[in-house]
């Protein structure tokens, strides 16, 4: 009887430790598992369009079962909320409206060098070792067909009486693009662009917002055209049935390609470098020419022109002014200081 206890007191024992192994065993490998699925979400932070990022981060997900968060907004509040996580990043890759912001980035130390093999087909103006262009879009003129006013050829047509109180442009300081143009336009022709800004405020053009602000009020006859206009939102208007169309001036235009990037500071590097090898390939610049922005990659086809149609103004040099200096200018002129 004594034995008898004894063995069933040490296979009891026994099974206890042994169901303790197999639970405690259990447990590590759910608490792996979660890890590894929370580990697998990549943050994209993107200053537009909206309806892309999310179209390439479903097919990215469906590609590779990576899920995307995804924060998008305009350059300036991107640019903002990344200055303010700098202690702790949460942003993975980046896609930015205007060129510059990646330059700085870049200067800053805060980017990871990467080139995606499907960057091949990007022209070298478009691709550095730490970014490249998604797309492409232009700045242009967008008018009202049913304004009553006829129809614009350059900047200066809306500095016209016809067009006084009915001109909108997008706010530099939101807006990369916009802030380009500036820059562009004062490349070009020096203090005479500084005239026709001034000719613009006094004819009544106002400062609406960010891009879509400026064209809103152009959608619904309360203006007749836009200063600065980003063109692949006014193409889908088109497409959409509205009563307007995009001009590119005739002295002149800049065109704002789209970087992507990776941050330094990201967890996520090797789901990061897919994302951009996604959002290259044939499938990915696909989804970017839908948007009626110009394919980074010449070998996919375009629904709109392509930058080497437009008439361009002079890249920025050494001699041009400071992004900063053009912005203050700007803004103290049309009364924001």
């Amino acid at each position: 009887m004594n034995r008898t206890l004894s063995t069933f007191r040490k296979n009891h024992t026994t099974f206890s430790r042994t169901k303790t192994g197999v639970m405690t065993a259990m447990t590590l490998s759910l608490a792996m598992a979660a890890g590894s699925a929370q580990a697998l979400t990549l943050t994209l932070y993107t200053a537009g369009p909206g309806s892309l990022a999310k179209k390439l981060a479903a097919g990215y997900e469906k590609q590779t079962g990576v899920k995307v968060d995804v924060f998008q907004a305009t350059t300036g509040k991107v640019m903002a909320r990344l200055d303010a996580e700098q202690a702790n990043p949460r942003a993975d890759v980046l896609i930015s409206a205007s060129w510059d912001t990646a330059t700085d980035l870049e200067k800053r130390g805060w980017l990871l060098e990467y080139q995606s093999p499907n960057a091949e087909q990007v022209p070298a103006q478009f691709k550095t070792p730490y970014y490249v262009a998604q797309g492409i879009s232009a700045l242009g003129i967008v008018w009202n067909t049913k304004s009553g006013t006829t129809e614009p050829k350059d900047w200066g047509d809306l500095a016209k009486p016809e067009f006084k109180d009915k001109v909108t442009t997008p706010d530099p300081s939101l807006s990369g693009a916009s802030l380009d143009l500036l820059i562009g336009l004062q490349n070009a022709h020096a203090q005479q662009a500084w005239k026709l800004f001034e000719d613009l405020k006094a004819n009544g053009m106002i400062i609406a917002g960010p891009n879509a602000q400026a064209l809103t009020p152009v959608l619904q006859g309360a203006k007749a055209a836009v200063f600065g206009a980003v063109d692949y939102v006014s193409y889908a208007s088109v497409q959409d049935g509205e009563s307007v169309k995009v001009i590119f001036p005739s002295s002149g235009t800049v065109i704002a390609p789209r970087p992507m990037m990776i941050l330094k500071s990201s967890q996520q590097q090797k789901e990061a470098k897919a994302f951009i090898d996604y959002a290259l390939s044939p499938e990915g610049q696909k989804l970017v020419a839908d948007a009626w922005l110009m394919p980074a990659r010449t070998d996919i086809d375009a629904k709109r022109p392509l930058f080497k149609s437009l008439k361009l103004l002079p890249e920025a040099s050494q001699a041009s002014a400071s992004r900063k200096e053009v912005l203050e200018r700007f803004a103290k002129l049309f009364g924001q200081q």
